[in-house]
């Protein structure tokens, strides 16, 4: 195993907030889904994550912009960030992995490893700590792996059928990949020039035991903002943080 010490930790990362967001409307009508604020922190998604990515020691950020780029452009010109920020539009559409590659040829250090995220995720947890976790393992690839609560409640029964138990939003038996990762520099040409790398890359990874799975630590917060009930849930949540 690879010692790791804060050398190998990243202080750069690509933030992908190219999504259209319709499931969010009509927050997205106006502003691509990383723009949306969570209600009570006057804060967009993006704005948190930068945050975030800049109390874990990153200090360059890539933001790969796609629907209304202008908008995300705009607010990213204006507002005071903690870290460097560069854009890229993608001129054309490159799927998923095609998309990070591009946006990773942007980072200053490509001879560094280096963190992603995708731009509608909102989570707090140590990146210093899945950093090390990469590094221990030799991957090449790291994801976090969250366990999401089921949106419904959950019954519980015995071996003949009787009901014993109603458990209001268990968490879910499966990890789910958490949209956030560690890679190795030499990550960046493994990946399609279009195309989805979570169809081709990562498999092939897999199958090489170079991919690992960093599970969030039980009562970090994660939620994926995909509809407005995910907007209500986070700010209550984090009402409830005294965030």
């Amino acid at each position: 195993m690879t010692h790791p010490s804060a050398a190998s930790r990243p202080t750069q990362a690509v933030v992908l907030a190219g999504g259209q967001g319709s499931r969010l409307r009509p927050y997205t009508d106006d502003r691509p889904k990383p723009m949306v604020e969570i209600p009570g922190t006057g804060t967009p998604i993006i704005g948190h994550q930068l945050t975030w990515l800049a109390e874990e020691g990153v200090t360059d950020v890539v933001v790969s912009c796609g629907h209304l780029a202008d908008v995300l452009e705009k607010w990213l010109d204006s507002a005071d960030l903690p870290v460097s920020v560069t854009t890229v539009v993608e001129s054309e559409p490159l799927g998923r992995g095609g998309g990070l590659r591009y946006a990773a040829a942007r980072l200053p250090h490509p001879e560094r490893p280096w963190y992603a995220t995708n731009g509608d995720i909102w989570t707090r947890f140590s990146l210093r700590d899945m950093a090390d976790f990469h590094t221990e393992r030799d991957a090449v690839a790291t994801l976090a792996l969250a366990r999401p609560r089921i949106p419904w409640g959950a019954v519980k029964t015995d071996g003949f059928g009787h009901i014993t138990d109603f458990i209001e939003a268990p968490p879910s038996t499966f990890e789910i990949n958490a949209g956030v990762y560690v890679f190795s520099p030499e990550f960046s040409a493994m990946l399609p020039e279009r195309g989805d790398h979570e169809r081709t890359t990562f498999p092939r990874l897999a199958r090489e035991k170079r991919l690992a799975g960093f599970t969030i630590p039980h009562g970090a917060y994660w939620r994926a903002i995909d509809t407005a009930k995910d907007l209500t849930e986070a700010a209550k949540e984090l009402a409830a943080l005294g965030r």
